[in-house]
Protein backbone atom coordinates (compact mmCIF):
# COMPACT_ATOMS: atom_id res chain seq x y z
CA UNK A 1 0.00 0.00 0.00
CA UNK A 2 1.64 3.44 -1.12
CA UNK A 3 0.66 6.47 1.56
CA UNK A 4 0.15 9.73 -0.74
CA UNK A 5 1.33 12.55 0.15
CA UNK A 6 -0.44 15.69 1.54
CA UNK A 7 -0.06 19.37 -0.64
CA UNK A 8 1.38 21.02 2.73
CA UNK A 9 0.67 24.46 1.07
CA UNK A 10 -2.99 23.63 -0.43
CA UNK A 11 -3.57 21.70 3.09
CA UNK A 12 -2.75 24.25 5.27
CA UNK A 13 -4.92 26.57 3.22
CA UNK A 14 -8.07 24.56 3.74
CA UNK A 15 -7.12 24.27 7.17
CA UNK A 16 -6.82 27.81 7.71
CA UNK A 17 -10.47 28.22 5.68
CA UNK A 18 -12.25 25.99 7.73
CA UNK A 19 -10.30 26.47 11.11
CA UNK A 20 -11.37 22.97 12.57
CA UNK A 21 -11.36 22.54 16.69
CA UNK A 22 -13.16 20.25 19.37
CA UNK A 23 -16.65 21.25 19.30
CA UNK A 24 -17.63 23.32 22.68
CA UNK A 25 -20.93 24.92 21.15
CA UNK A 26 -23.71 25.38 18.72
CA UNK A 27 -22.24 27.90 16.56
CA UNK A 28 -19.00 26.09 15.67
CA UNK A 29 -20.76 23.00 15.37
CA UNK A 30 -23.16 24.66 12.63
CA UNK A 31 -19.86 26.02 11.09
CA UNK A 32 -17.86 23.15 11.27
CA UNK A 33 -21.33 20.94 9.83
CA UNK A 34 -21.39 23.71 6.96
CA UNK A 35 -17.97 23.32 6.16
CA UNK A 36 -18.38 19.26 5.58
CA UNK A 37 -21.77 20.08 4.19
CA UNK A 38 -19.58 21.92 1.43
CA UNK A 39 -16.86 19.41 0.52
CA UNK A 40 -19.53 16.50 0.32
CA UNK A 41 -21.31 18.62 -2.79
CA UNK A 42 -18.92 17.97 -5.00
CA UNK A 43 -18.26 14.99 -6.83
CA UNK A 44 -16.15 12.52 -5.35
CA UNK A 45 -13.93 11.84 -8.15
CA UNK A 46 -13.13 15.41 -7.75
CA UNK A 47 -12.14 15.83 -4.02
CA UNK A 48 -8.43 15.69 -3.64
CA UNK A 49 -6.35 14.16 -0.94
CA UNK A 50 -6.22 17.02 1.07
CA UNK A 51 -10.05 17.85 0.74
CA UNK A 52 -10.73 14.27 1.90
CA UNK A 53 -8.67 14.50 4.91
CA UNK A 54 -9.92 17.67 6.02
CA UNK A 55 -13.73 15.88 5.62
CA UNK A 56 -12.63 12.84 7.80
CA UNK A 57 -11.36 15.42 10.33
CA UNK A 58 -14.50 17.19 10.27
CA UNK A 59 -16.80 14.29 10.31
CA UNK A 60 -14.53 12.88 13.44
CA UNK A 61 -15.21 15.89 15.00
CA UNK A 62 -18.70 16.62 14.35
CA UNK A 63 -19.04 12.59 15.13
CA UNK A 64 -17.47 13.08 18.71
CA UNK A 65 -19.92 16.22 19.59
CA UNK A 66 -22.84 14.85 18.79
CA UNK A 67 -22.61 11.89 20.78
CA UNK A 68 -21.24 14.14 24.26
CA UNK A 69 -24.22 16.45 23.66
CA UNK A 70 -27.14 14.06 22.32
CA UNK A 71 -25.93 10.40 23.74
CA UNK A 72 -27.82 7.47 22.48
CA UNK A 73 -29.92 6.22 25.10
CA UNK A 74 -29.11 2.92 27.22
CA UNK A 75 -31.45 0.08 25.62
CA UNK A 76 -31.92 -3.36 25.86
CA UNK A 77 -29.82 -4.80 22.34
CA UNK A 78 -32.79 -6.31 21.27
CA UNK A 79 -34.99 -3.24 21.46
CA UNK A 80 -31.81 -1.08 19.72
CA UNK A 81 -32.04 -3.74 17.28
CA UNK A 82 -35.92 -2.91 16.59
CA UNK A 83 -35.76 0.50 16.83
CA UNK A 84 -32.73 0.33 13.94
CA UNK A 85 -34.54 -1.60 11.69
CA UNK A 86 -37.94 0.56 12.12
CA UNK A 87 -35.82 3.42 11.62
CA UNK A 88 -34.48 2.21 8.60
CA UNK A 89 -37.57 1.12 6.77
CA UNK A 90 -35.78 -2.34 6.98
CA UNK A 91 -37.58 -5.72 7.79
CA UNK A 92 -36.00 -8.84 9.84
CA UNK A 93 -35.56 -10.44 6.63
CA UNK A 94 -33.43 -7.84 5.38
CA UNK A 95 -30.79 -8.79 7.79
CA UNK A 96 -30.07 -12.30 6.29
CA UNK A 97 -26.88 -11.53 4.99
CA UNK A 98 -25.73 -10.41 8.82
CA UNK A 99 -27.87 -12.91 10.51
CA UNK A 100 -29.54 -16.07 10.29
CA UNK A 101 -33.13 -15.51 9.50
CA UNK A 102 -33.82 -17.80 12.60
CA UNK A 103 -31.15 -15.81 14.97
CA UNK A 104 -33.23 -12.23 14.20
CA UNK A 105 -36.59 -14.07 15.50
CA UNK A 106 -35.27 -14.78 18.59
CA UNK A 107 -32.97 -11.74 19.42
CA UNK A 108 -35.91 -9.39 18.62
CA UNK A 109 -38.23 -11.47 21.03
CA UNK A 110 -35.07 -11.14 23.21
CA UNK A 111 -34.94 -15.16 23.61
CA UNK A 112 -31.15 -14.90 22.16
CA UNK A 113 -28.33 -12.39 22.91
CA UNK A 114 -26.53 -10.93 19.99
CA UNK A 115 -22.73 -12.44 20.31
CA UNK A 116 -19.66 -10.23 19.92
CA UNK A 117 -18.93 -10.65 16.12
CA UNK A 118 -23.27 -10.37 15.11
CA UNK A 119 -22.69 -7.03 17.42
CA UNK A 120 -19.84 -5.98 15.25
CA UNK A 121 -21.52 -6.78 12.10
CA UNK A 122 -25.06 -4.99 13.03
CA UNK A 123 -23.28 -2.16 14.29
CA UNK A 124 -21.15 -1.80 10.75
CA UNK A 125 -24.52 -2.60 9.04
CA UNK A 126 -26.40 0.51 11.19
CA UNK A 127 -22.97 2.83 11.11
CA UNK A 128 -23.57 2.97 15.03
CA UNK A 129 -21.47 2.33 17.92
CA UNK A 130 -20.91 -1.74 18.27
CA UNK A 131 -21.73 -0.95 22.32
CA UNK A 132 -25.77 -0.40 20.96
CA UNK A 133 -25.78 -4.52 20.76
CA UNK A 134 -23.75 -5.28 24.00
Amino acid sequence: MSATLLDERKYQQLLGETLPVIIHNKTEYQRLLQAAAHLMEKPEEEIGEEEGRLLEMLSVLIEEYEGRVHPLPKTEPHRMLSYLLQEKGLKPSDLGATLPKSRVSEILNGKRGISKAQAKQLAELFRVPVELFL
